[in-house]
C-alpha cells in the first residue's frame, strides 16, 4: 500500500486531484463492501440459493396467502382424517369377563361383547420361497413331454418381482442408498441383499421402462405448457446436469454433461417443442423457438432482496402487485379481463421506472466487456425487457404463477446425491433419470407405486395417461 504523500508540499492542483482519486477509491470499495454484504445476507428466500445453504440461520417461511384470510387449522368442510374402524376384521380376540360376581359371589351366566377396540398392526414378516417343478411323460411311442415353467422363472434360484419392486421403490423413490437398502430388506423380511442385487433390479426394471418414459418425453414435447429446470449433479466424480421437463400430468428426467444447447439438441425435446414454456429466464431457453413464461417466484425473492437489503420500496410496491394478481386470477380461475390487464400492466411499468429512477445503469466503465451492474439495475432490466413473460399467468389460460412443478421435480434427485453421494457410474444415473420419470408421472396420477412396479417386473409394465 502506497503512503500517504506529504500535504504541505502538494499544490492546490495535485491536492484536488489526490483527493478526486481517494474519493473514487472511497466509492469503489463502498460498493465492493456493500456487495459483500449483501453475498452473506442472500439465502433461500430473496436468492436461488437452496433452502440447504441456509444453515442454522433458516429464514421464516413467507406465504403468499393473504394473512388473516382463512383461520388456522382445519376449513369448514373439511372431512379430516383419522383412523376408522375396519368393517372386517382379520383376527377377533375376546376378553371374558370372570365367571364368579365378585359382589354377590353368584354364578355369571352369560357374556356378550359389550365393546370392539382395533389394533392395526403390520403382520409378522418373513420371505416365501415358492418351488416351481415340471412334471415330465413318456408317449408310448417313446417321446417324453415334459412342462414349461411359467414366464420370468428362468433360473434355479432367483429373487421374485415382489421383492425387486420394493428395493427400486426404497431406492429410486425413497432415495435410500444400495446397501441401506440391502440391509433394511435383512431386518424386516430376514432377507439381506448384496449390493449388486440391488443394483442388478434397478437395471433390469430401467430396461423394462425405457419405451414408456420415451413416450413421456415425446407426450410433454407435444404439450401446450410445460416446465423446465436443471440443475447440476455429481455423475462419476464430474459436474453433469440433471434436465426437467414437466407438466401436472407428466415428468421427464434426464441426464447430460451440458447444460444448454448441447444437452437440448441430445434429448431433442425442447427443440421441438412449440407450447408455452415456464422457465427462470436462463439464455438458452430463450434461443428456443416457442412462448415463454417466466417464474415469478424467482422475482418475488429477488425483489425480497433489493427490499430488504437495499431499502428500495417499490420493490415492496411490485411484489404486492405481482401478489394481488396471482390472488385475482386464481380466485377467477381464467386469465384477467381486459381492463383488468390494462390496469395491473400500467402499475407494473409504473413501479419498474420508479425503480429505475432510484437505481440508474452505471456508465462505461471504458474497460473491455460489459459494465457491471447492481443487482438491482438486472433485476429491473429483466422485468421491463421480459414484461410479456411475467405478466403472462394473467393472459393466458393455464399459465402459472411460477415455475413449481419442474422445481419440485428436480428437488428429490438432490435429496439422492445428498443421500447417497455422487453417482459412480453415467449409467446409473442415466437408470435413475428413466425409474424417477416413470415413479414421479404414476404418482402425479394417483397410481400405488409398489404395485406398478410389481407388475413391471411381471412383464407387464403399467402405462401412464399422457392427456
Amino acid at each position: 500500500m502506497k503512503s500517504l504523500p506529504d500535504l504541505d508540499r502538494l499544490s492546490v492542483a495535485e491536492k484536488d486531484d489526490l483527493i478526486r482519486s481517494l474519493f473514487a477509491r472511497v466509492q469503489e470499495l463502498t460498493a465492493k463492501v456493500a456487495e459483500l454484504e449483501g453475498r452473506l445476507a442472500q439465502n433461500s428466500r430473496n436468492s436461488s440459493k437452496p433452502p440447504s445453504s441456509d444453515g442454522y440461520g433458516k429464514p421464516k417461511p413467507k406465504s403468499l396467502r393473504t394473512p388473516g384470510k382463512n383461520p388456522t387449522g382445519g376449513q369448514k368442510g373439511h372431512e379430516g382424517h383419522i383412523l376408522k374402524k375396519a368393517e372386517r376384521p382379520d383376527h377377533i380376540v375376546t376378553h371374558a369377563p370372570p365367571t364368579i360376581c365378585d359382589e354377590c359371589g353368584s354364578l355369571l351366566l352369560e357374556a356378550t361383547v359389550a365393546e370392539t377396540r382395533q389394533v392395526f398392526d403390520l403382520p409378522p414378516t418373513h420371505y416365501e420361497v415358492t418351488e416351481h417343478g415340471v412334471l415330465e411323460a413318456r408317449c408310448a411311442c417313446g417321446k417324453w413331454h415334459q412342462g414349461a415353467f411359467p414366464e420370468g422363472v428362468n433360473a434355479p434360484v432367483q429373487y421374485g418381482p415382489h421383492l425387486k419392486a420394493a428395493v427400486v421403490h426404497l431406492t429410486q423413490h425413497h432415495m435410500l442408498p444400495a446397501q441401506r437398502t440391502a440391509d433394511l430388506m435383512g431386518d424386516l423380511f430376514d432377507l439381506p441383499l448384496s449390493d449388486a442385487t440391488v443394483l442388478a433390479a434397478v437395471d433390469e426394471v430401467r430396461q423394462r421402462l425405457e419405451p414408456t418414459v420415451m413416450a413421456i418425453g415425446q407426450a410433454l414435447s407435444a404439450a401446450p405448457i410445460a416446465h423446465a429446470d436443471e440443475t447440476g449433479l455429481r455423475v462419476d466424480g464430474k459436474l453433469h446436469w440433471l434436465h426437467v421437463l414437466a407438466t401436472g400430468l407428466l415428468t421427464w428426467i434426464g441426464i447430460h454433461p451440458h447444460r444448454g444447447k448441447k444437452a437440448f439438441d441430445a434429448f431433442g425435446l425442447l427443440t421441438s417443442f412449440v407450447g408455452t414454456l415456464i422457465h427462470d429466464g436462463w439464455k438458452p431457453y430463450r434461443d428456443l423457438v416457442c412462448k415463454h413464461a417466466l417464474c415469478n417466484a424467482h422475482h418475488l425473492r429477488e425483489l425480497a432482496y433489493v427490499f430488504e437489503e437495499m431499502g428500495q420500496a417499490w420493490a415492496n410496491h411490485l411484489i404486492e402487485m405481482l401478489v394481488d394478481a396471482c390472488h385475482e386470477v386464481t380466485a377467477a380461475g381464467s386469465p384477467l379481463a381486459a381492463d383488468r390487464i390494462a390496469h395491473s400492466r400500467s402499475l407494473y411499468l409504473e413501479t419498474i421506472a420508479a425503480g429505475e429512477a432510484a437505481n440508474p445503469r452505471a456508465p462505461p466503465s471504458g474497460k473491455r466487456g460489459r459494465t457491471r451492474q447492481s443487482k438491482a439495475v438486472n433485476l429491473l432490466h429483466r422485468l421491463r425487457t421480459y414484461a410479456d413473460d411475467v405478466l403472462r399467468f394473467m393472459t393466458d389460460p393455464g399459465v402459472p404463477f411460477t415455475n413449481n412443478l419442474a422445481e419440485q421435480a428436480v428437488r428429490m434427485p438432490k435429496v439422492k446425491q445428498k443421500v447417497s453421494g455422487c453417482f459412480r457410474t453415467p449409467a446409473g444415473a442415466q437408470s435413475f433419470c428413466t425409474i424417477r420419470s416413470y415413479l414421479d408421472t404414476l404418482r402425479k396420477q394417483g397410481t400405488n407405486l409398489f404395485h406398478a412396479l410389481t407388475q413391471t417386473f411381471q412383464g407387464n409394465v403399467p402405462q401412464p395417461r399422457f392427456a
